[in-house]
């Protein structure tokens, strides 16, 4: 599952747990989240700070560190430009980060450009909201899921493609 993601979107936010519940229920590898940043900025003005920040701790600390940061993230903010943009750094601090790794990878122009690939890319393959999800199956098929499926629906969505999947293996 690719999820394009805003970190201010209250639906991302419902929908993160949704993820989080998923991988619990496909504890084998069943299922791969991928996770890409669409900060939708005429919505939310401080989503790509926090895109961006993300991606610092993933560059600095690798994926375990990113996924507690994104974690931090969607617990800390009401949603909507309620997070207080100072606690990037605390947070990322909190997981192991040095803060001045992550000030200098902030203020870097690559960090930038990557966020903006990612938006770019959601763009590309449809995105107009978020979230924005594509399954991508073992055989290629891309569906665009839309939004923030309840839980139960993609449960069903998943177990249909995998049980098609060992049907054919």
């Amino acid at each position: 599952l690719i999820e394009y993601s805003d970190l201010e979107c209250p639906y991302c936010k419902i929908f993160h747990n949704t993820m989080n519940e998923v991988m619990k229920a496909y504890p084998n590898g069943e299922v791969a989240w991928v996770f890409r940043h669409f900060p939708l900025d005429s919505l939310h003005r401080q989503a790509r700070s926090e895109a961006e920040a993300a991606k610092c701790v993933s560059e600095i600390a690798g994926n375990n560190a990113f996924w507690n940061y994104i974690d931090k993230i969607f617990v800390a903010t009401k949603s909507n430009d309620g997070l207080d943009l100072s606690l990037l750094p605390k947070f990322a601090t909190e997981i192991g980060v040095s803060e001045k790794d992550f000030t200098k990878c902030l203020a870097d122009k690559d960090t930038k450009e990557a966020v903006q690939q990612e938006v770019d890319e959601a763009i590309l393959a449809g995105g107009q909201g978020t979230p924005f999800v594509i399954l991508v199956t073992n055989q290629g098929e891309k569906i665009d899921l839309g939004g923030a499926v309840p839980l139960e629906s993609l449960k069903q969505i998943i177990d249909e493609k995998l049980t098609s999947l060992n049907e054919t293996n």
